[in-house]
């Protein structure tokens, strides 16, 4: 295998530094809930893409990565806002990958904003750790006390197609959720070190080929949380283990598969029941997201 994965690669030297912010508002001719683009700023690799959303409403972000992926060096910020009474679904075009590094950590960071009784779904697609690659990412989110949210994420431990393991590298994944400034949250996924012990042991990983994590920030969790506990019931085996827990008022799901597909699959099932019931929305997920 070729220690270089990437064209991107070859630019190393000279890292990206994409950003992308956007803002979303209510529309008020729309009616209640419904919202509209406000802002966007972009800045090479990163851009976005809005096509017909498929809940009326609710207009659809589409992130891309025109490099085609991350190397070592490379920094990106995305930040969403979306104001008081609006909603907005933001996703992505295709899986993010992250290649191999020679020392250098690629970081990202998500900021996201939702004002009083608004809704906003952060749905990337999954993000795919090549072997030897190194990923540091932070996603913070700043809820008003009637903001509602689900997000989530998928990592991938390298690429399983290609018969590849992740066995060295890094990932430091954290998360961090306020509400009127008060924190709520945090938690931080760190794979280092001896890392194939680690993804070996039951203690840790058990084997997984991936790891995904939901967050819900409902109007009330307990009927949430107390579905969501039925379908993770129903969609656990012995290939996917899903646990669902509620802090507070956030429902907090995670999911640990040995399948990354299966366990995708399990994830927009997961979701779309969590959109519905939490935000009243069709209980489906984008084409993007076709299995």
């Amino acid at each position: 295998m070729s220690v270089v994965t990437s064209p991107s690669e070859a630019r190393n030297a000279a890292a990206a530094r994409g950003r992308l912010r956007l803002s979303f508002i209510r529309d008020a001719q729309a009616g209640f809930g419904a919202g509209r683009l406000d802002g966007l700023d972009q800045r090479a690799p990163l851009r976005a893409l809005f096509p017909q959303p498929h809940d009326p409403g609710v207009p659809m972000a589409v992130i891309v990565t025109t490099s085609g992926g991350l190397v070592g060096g490379d920094a990106l910020e995305v930040d969403v806002s979306v104001s008081a009474g609006a909603s907005a679904l933001v996703t992505t075009q295709a899986a993010e990958k992250v290649y191999r590094s020679r020392g250098a950590t690629c970081d990202i960071r998500v900021d996201l904003d939702v004002g009083a009784e608004g809704w906003l779904e952060w749905l990337p697609n999954e993000t795919i750790v090549f072997d030897r690659a190194r990923l540091r990412r932070k996603t913070s989110v700043s809820l008003a006390t009637s903001a509602r949210l689900l997000a989530g994420e998928i990592l991938v431990f390298g690429r399983r197609a290609h018969g590849e393991q992740f066995t060295a590298g890094a990932i430091h994944d954290a998360w961090e959720i306020r509400r009127d400034g008060r924190l709520i949250w945090t938690d931080a996924f760190r794979l280092a070190d001896d890392v194939g012990a680690v993804r070996a042991s039951p203690a840790g990983l058990d084997g997984a080929a991936a790891a995904a994590t939901i967050v819900c920030a409902p109007a009330d969790a307990r009927p949430v949380t107390a579905s969501a506990r039925a379908h993770a019931q129903r969609a656990a085996s012995a290939d996917l283990r899903i646990g669902a827990t509620q802090i507070g008022a956030t429902l907090l799901v995670r999911l640990l598969g040995r399948d990354a597909r299966t366990l995708r699959a399990a994830f927009a099932e997961l979701w779309a029941l969590l959109r519905h019931e939490a935000g009243g929305l069709a209980p489906c997920l984008p084409r993007l997201w076709s299995i």
